[in-house]
């Protein structure tokens, strides 16, 4: 039997909520049509997928399994509708995402000598969302910064670039011209809301502010709210008067990874991913870009 959507759209609202109330209501349907719905659901995979009792709503095992698979699925059918959308209207567009600090436009340019009948959008992308956009179409190819989640995408290593400690300018390392993860011990950090994991080795308490983007980034470190990092790259797009960039010699490199849903196979962008491939090795041997001539380098993957 094939699975149905709307039910399993319907479920991950409830598996939001652990309530079918508020996820009725958020539905805007009845909640008995919602109960009727899962237990339908439930029927057709031939598993449990909520306990409900009177301490409320929990998921069980096959509830948390379908709960990860269904991102990358219900991602996946609102792709299918936005490239048939794209495709009707008879001009072949692919949408590349983007995070801070990668230059996208070699590799565009690249592409374009293969395919000049395919328009290139170019669109900002933050890690909150980066994994969200590829799965349900709005970008068809991401240039993504790791980690991420990885689930429903085929995620293939690009090059990987050094990190730099992002410090307000008073700080007592500002005019250091390199400092070591030791130099910063204990520093509060500044980390963006989509970050799972810290970049150092050894953890830096919370600096309590939940920032997206470099922007706000550089902002709350600009008021001396705490300590950042970033890739080196970003630098060059990025300055602040109020801020200075260190170099982290110990520090963990940044992964920039080409990125697309599992379910996007097509010429045109395996296409992409080879030009993207090939534009890194160039810039990153021949040193064009003034990102890389101003120490910005990337340092490709085999």
């Amino acid at each position: 039997m094939d699975l149905d959507l709307r039910k399993v759209r319907y479920f991950v609202a409830v598996a939001g909520t652990l309530h079918f109330g508020r996820a009725a209501d958020e539905l805007h349907i009845a909640q008995p049509a919602l109960s009727r719905q899962i237990r339908a659901l439930e029927q057709d995979l031939g598993a449990p997928l909520l306990t409900r009792d009177s301490h409320g709503v929990e998921l069980t095992d096959a509830g948390r399994q379908l709960l990860t698979d269904a991102g990358p699925l219900l991602g996946s059918a609102h792709a299918v509708r936005r490239r048939v959308t794209v495709a009707a209207r008879g001009v072949p567009r692919l949408t590349v995402g983007f995070r801070a600090g990668i230059a996208v436009a070699p590799a565009v340019r690249l592409f374009a000598d293969r395919h000049p009948d395919v328009l290139v959008d170019v669109q900002r992308i933050e890690g909150d969302d980066q994994a969200a956009m590829l799965l349900d179409g709005r970008i068809d190819v991401g240039y993504v910064r790791l980690p991420m989640a990885e689930a429903g995408l085929r995620v293939v290593p690009l090059y990987t670039e050094p990190r730099v400690a992002v410090l307000p300018a008073g700080h007592r390392l500002a005019d250091r011209e390199q400092i070591t993860e030791d130099d910063l011990a204990g520093e509060p950090l500044v980390w963006n809301m989509d970050a799972s994991t810290q970049p150092t080795r050894r953890p830096h308490p919370n600096a309590g502010y939940l920032v997206r983007g470099v922007d706000e980034t550089l902002e709350h470190v600009a008021a001396g709210r705490g300590i950042s990092f970033l890739a080196r790259s970003a630098t060059v797009f990025y300055s602040h008067p109020n801020i200075s960039y260190v170099p982290v010699a110990d520090l963990a490199p940044d992964q920039v990874c080409l990125a697309v849903a599992a379910s996007h196979t097509s010429p045109v962008v395996d296409d992409f991913f080879a030009a993207a491939h090939a534009a890194a090795e160039v810039t990153a041997e021949c040193g064009n870009y003034d990102m890389w001539r101003r120490g910005a380098g990337a340092v490709p993957l085999g």
